[in-house]
């Protein structure tokens, strides 16, 4: 019986690598939104339904899929940051892939996937309904005082720093502050809140103005994952270079 998902651990973090049957020889990193998580012997990809036919679909065609816990909820924080960075060159030794990656990535998931966009070899990035700016996700939070404050506490616990040295240091977690080229395709809910649309909207015209602008395509919110066609059109048309 061939092995379809190889578990590890790396700073103490439950890691996965999803393994194709027939491998097309490029590797697609997930970056999960809060309520993502890898545990010894399984994964939020493997006990979702939607995100596991997604997941069985990309495997179909060949790709190589891997994740980590990365500390549950970190919200782009530094060791975060750093334990993707080490999973991508650990994956690299491990497999035989390109070492331009695609990346999937979702929510919160993205405040990583903007910093690895700038250091590292992506091909392209695919992200659904992203956190592309933590300042004014904080801020949107304040009308709802019990989500805020379970915010702060875990921004608090993630960057291991107190409250009011919170917003001065997360200042750099915006769309704004990083500048990439990489292919990007958005998959945003047609019901998104209006203020994320705007960001949505600024972050499409900063690429555009930059001449690399972002695919950007809306969905109904049960369909959010019946998007694998598109997906891996989006990512075979930049397999090529």
């Amino acid at each position: 019986m061939c092995v379809t998902e190889r578990f590890f651990y790396l700073e103490q973090e439950p890691c996965v690598i999803h393994l194709p049957e027939k491998p097309n020889g490029f590797g697609i990193m997930i970056l999960g939104d809060y309520h993502h998580f890898v545990e010894s012997g399984t994964s939020l990809w493997l006990q979702h339904s939607g995100r596991s036919r997604l997941l069985e679909e990309l495997r179909n065609m060949g790709y190589t899929l891997f994740t980590s816990n990365l500390y549950g909820r970190h919200w782009g924080a530094e060791k975060a940051m750093r334990l993707a960075k080490r999973l991508y060159h650990v994956v690299m030794k491990k497999e035989i892939l390109n070492d331009k990656i695609h990346m999937i990535a979702e929510g919160m998931g993205a405040l990583i996937a903007l910093d690895m966009m700038q250091d590292l070899p992506v091909r392209s990035a695919v992200m659904f309904n992203p956190c592309l700016d933590l300042p004014a996700h904080l801020h949107a939070e304040k009308e709802h005082k019990f989500f805020y404050g379970r915010l702060v506490k875990e921004l608090t616990h993630s960057y291991e720093m107190k409250e009011e040295n919170i917003l001065t240091h997360i200042k750099k977690h915006s769309f704004r502050n990083y500048h990439s080229s990489v292919p990007v395709k958005m998959l945003i809910p047609i019901h998104e809140k209006k203020e994320r649309k705007a960001i949505y909207r600024e972050f499409e015209q900063m690429r555009a103005k930059s001449g690399n602008p972002i695919a950007l395509s809306f969905h109904l919110k049960e369909h959010k994952y019946k998007t694998a066609r598109s997906i891996i059109q989006f990512f075979k048309k930049h397999e090529t270079l």
